[in-house]
C-alpha cells in the first residue's frame, strides 16, 4: 500500500521541493495552497499524513488544524513554521498538530520526521477505521450508541465523562495528562483546569469502579496523568 502525504503551503516552489522528496521515498502525494483546499481534498481522499504550513491565506495552518481535530480526523500534522513564529508553533500543537519543523529545514531530517509519523500511525492501527465498540475486562463503551456496561449492566454517563473514557479505552495503557485531556475534549488550550479534569475523573470512578479508592480500571499516574490499564 502506498501511502499519500498531503504537502498544504501557499508557496508553489516549497510545495514542488516537498513533493519531490516524498516522491523520490515511493510516496504519493497531494498539494494544496490553503487551508480550505486542504480540507476538500481530505474529505475526497484518503491521506495518511498533512504537512501543513501555518501562514497561508483563506484559511491558516492554525485554523485548519482546529477544523480537522473537531471533524474528528486523526490523520498526523506536521506543522511547518518560520523561526519567527514561536507562538504560533505552541499554539499548533495545542490545537491538535503532531509536530512542528523550522523553516528552512533540512530536507534529510524532514523525510526522517515523515518516515517516523508513517511508522507510528500504522502501528498504532489508526490507518483503519476506529472501533465502534471498546472492551476491557468487562468494561465496554460502544461509541455508536453512547452506552457503557460494566458487567454488562449499563452506566449513566454525562457526556464529557463519556468522551474522556471514551479517549482513555481507545488508547489503554497511555498515560494522558490533565491538560492532554481537556484540551482533547474540551477543544480548548487548558489553564488552571485540574479541578474540572479530576471532578470529572472522580465520577467516572465511582461509576465504572467497585471500589473507587482501589480502581481497577481508572489508574493514576502521580505527577503525569491518568490511564486506563488493560
Amino acid at each position: 500500500m502506498a501511502y499519500r502525504v498531503l504537502v498544504a503551503d501557499d508557496d508553489h516552489d516549497i510545495r514542488q521541493a516537498i513533493t519531490i522528496y516524498l516522491k523520490n521515498e515511493g510516496l504519493e502525494v497531494s498539494e494544496a495552497a490553503n487551508g480550505e483546499e486542504v480540507l476538500r481534498i481530505i474529505a475526497n481522499e484518503e491521506v495518511h499524513l498533512l504537512i501543513l504550513d501555518v501562514m497561508m491565506p483563506i484559511l491558516d495552518g492554525l485554523t485548519t488544524a482546529i477544523k480537522l481535530r473537531e471533524n474528528d480526523e486523526n490523520i498526523p500534522i506536521l506543522m511547518l513554521s518560520a523561526k519567527s513564529e514561536d507562538i504560533d508553533k505552541i499554539h499548533g500543537l495545542q490545537v491538535g498538530a503532531d509536530d512542528y519543523l523550522e523553516k528552512p529545514f533540512n530536507p534529510l531530517e524532514l523525510m526522517a520526521r515523515v518516515r517516523a509519523h508513517l511508522r507510528r500511525y500504522t502501528k498504532l492501527g489508526t490507518m483503519e477505521k476506529p472501533a465502534s465498540v471498546l472492551t476491557i475486562e468487562g468494561l465496554t463503551l460502544d461509541q455508536v450508541t453512547k452506552i457503557v456496561t460494566i458487567e454488562g449492566q449499563p452506566l449513566k454517563m454525562t457526556p464529557k465523562e463519556f468522551q474522556i473514557l471514551a479517549l482513555l479505552m481507545s488508547h489503554p495503557n497511555q498515560v494522558f495528562s490533565m491538560e492532554q485531556i481537556y484540551e482533547q475534549i474540551w477543544k480548548e488550550v487548558g489553564f488552571n483546569i485540574e479541578n474540572t479534569v479530576s471532578v470529572h475523573i472522580r465520577k467516572i470512578r465511582e461509576k465504572i469502579e467497585i471500589d473507587p479508592k482501589k480502581p481497577k480500571y481508572l489508574k493514576v499516574v502521580w505527577g503525569v496523568g491518568y490511564k486506563i490499564e488493560h
